[in-house]
């Protein structure tokens, strides 16, 4: 297993994936890494790198303010769970706006082979992703937590200019995730299984755990995110949930993290720890260490000890 962690030294005449993370979800990020050579055909025709936000100090300058998501405000947390996700608009400006990438959240893991997705007939289309569930279906909203880029395509991706939009309030973080400003002639979908959401099936390539509150290696640790505010056609609710975070802090009546309901995933994700382990990608003392921060949940060790072996 090589990958590099860097952001700078990137190859562009290769494929590469970059799964974007920040010191919340290490572990996660680390096994997904691991995940997508090992159970490819051709490791190494690809890349796979990490994008750290801790790398990308524009970030502080934004801590404590407020932005504009689904048209309300929200204050920046640099210490939130998924403070991350505006990096998974980078990859084009790592690569020089040129070859092909794919980029996932840390919480994604393969379980089939990411190099076909890599190479998949994108029809001329700069981005392939897959649409989200629930009531965000139907406003047009896309899943950006997996997406198939055409770096060549997305010169006008700029992180740094657009993360200050949020700021400025010229640009919503739910369109600009959503993909609501991009060109739908330029947008693809691809089949839901290389962007499986909390489920886990023969069809699958890519398994997200999406749920973050029921994410495998985190169960019975104390939450540590805001919930999504999902009332945009009723502003009083959003307005008292608001009020609530002012009063009694951004997790209060957040319930802890809980198991995941299909064994299963818990299983695949824990294999694919121990063989991190065995292989001294992921040390003892590191799991140690992220246990203490609350980032790991605190029988992890058990659960390795018990953890059947998965399939070569």
């Amino acid at each position: 297993m090589s990958a590099t962690n860097s952001p700078t030294a990137i190859s562009n005449d290769r494929p590469n994936v970059f799964i974007h993370t920040n010191h919340r979800q290490m572990l996660g990020a680390l096994v997904s890494q691991y995940s997508m050579k090992r159970n490819s055909a051709s490791p190494d025709a690809f890349d796979v790198h990490l994008i750290r936000h801790e790398d990308y100090p524009f970030f502080e300058a934004y801590e404590g303010r407020e932005y504009l998501r689904d048209g309300a405000s929200r204050v920046w947390l640099n210490d939130d769970l998924q403070s991350f996700t505006p990096l998974r608009f980078m990859p084009p400006e790592l690569m020089a706006y040129q070859g092909r990438a794919v980029v996932t959240d840390p919480d994604v893991f393969a379980a089939g082979d990411v190099m076909e997705l890599l190479s998949r007939d994108m029809q001329g289309r700069a981005i392939v992703c897959r649409p989200r569930s629930g009531a965000k279906r139907f406003e047009g909203i896309l899943a950006t937590s997996v997406m198939l880029l055409d770096c060549g395509k997305l010169t006008h991706w700029d992180v740094r200019r657009q993360f200050d939009q949020l700021f400025e309030r010229t640009l919503d973080y739910g369109d600009w995730i959503g993909l609501k400003k991009e060109d739908r002639e330029q947008l693809g979908l691809f089949e839901h299984e290389w962007n499986d959401f909390d489920r886990l099936s023969e069809k699958t390539k890519l398994i997200h755990n999406t749920k973050r509150k029921t994410q495998p290696w985190k169960a019975g640790l104390p939450a540590d995110y805001v919930p999504a505010e999902k009332f945009k056609f009723f502003p009083p609710l959003r307005w008292f949930l608001r009020a609530r975070r002012s009063l009694f802090g951004d997790y209060a009546f957040v319930p802890d993290y809980r198991p995941h309901p299909d064994p299963r995933q818990e299983a695949f994700f824990f294999g694919l720890l121990r063989e991190c382990v065995e292989k001294g990608i992921v040390t003892e003392d590191f799991l140690r260490s992220e246990m203490a921060r609350n980032h790991v949940r605190h029988d992890a060790f058990e659960v390795l000890d018990r953890v059947q072996s998965l399939a070569a």
